[in-house]
């Protein structure tokens, strides 16, 4: 089974290269909340609009202090290709070793016309500014999606910000 990070738990940390090969690490967004989610593949239609839908929202996740990274084996080369064929806003990360997506339980066994193989889940952080896991998808479903994570962003960062 899958160990995938539990609320109230600390955020694995990383050391990953984006779109452009620069070095991404956990502790690079210390003072932020983190959209960190776990994609199959660019360019195939749930990923992409997946991206897309992020990519529409991502003022608003600006606006709350957050930042979104996406997260597939592709190489950066790949998601360079992807971010400009549709106008993407995000980041991306590259994870061909899988070793970011097994850190956060996202590379599963999976099902497809009866054959059994390991793949990326696709699976959503939200990562508090103090490192901690503060909301899972850990299965997710496209449609929707983006705006279910926006949702708990601004009703997460009302609360902590009424605790201050």
């Amino acid at each position: 089974m899958s160990n995938i990070p539990e609320v109230g738990q600390p955020a694995p940390d990383f050391s990953t290269p984006d779109q452009n090969e620069t070095l991404l690490s956990l502790g690079d967004f210390s003072s932020q909340w983190v959209v960190l989610y776990f994609y199959p593949k660019d360019d195939t239609p749930g990923c992409t609009t997946e991206a897309k839908d992020f990519t529409e929202l991502n003022q608003k996740f600006s606006e709350l202090g957050a930042k979104i990274l996406g997260v597939s084996p592709d190489s950066g080369k790949s998601h360079g290709k992807f971010i400009n064929k549709h106008n993407l806003s995000i980041t991306l990360l590259s994870d061909p070793e899988h070793l970011l997506t097994e850190a956060y339980g996202a590379w599963r066994l999976k099902k497809f016309m009866g054959k059994e193989y390991m793949g990326v889940a696709r699976s959503t952080f939200l990562i508090a500014p103090n490192r901690i896991i503060a909301y899972t998808w850990p299965n997710v479903k496209v449609k929707s999606h983006a705006q279910q994570v926006l949702t708990k962003l601004q009703e997460l960062a009302a609360t902590s910000q009424s605790a201050e």
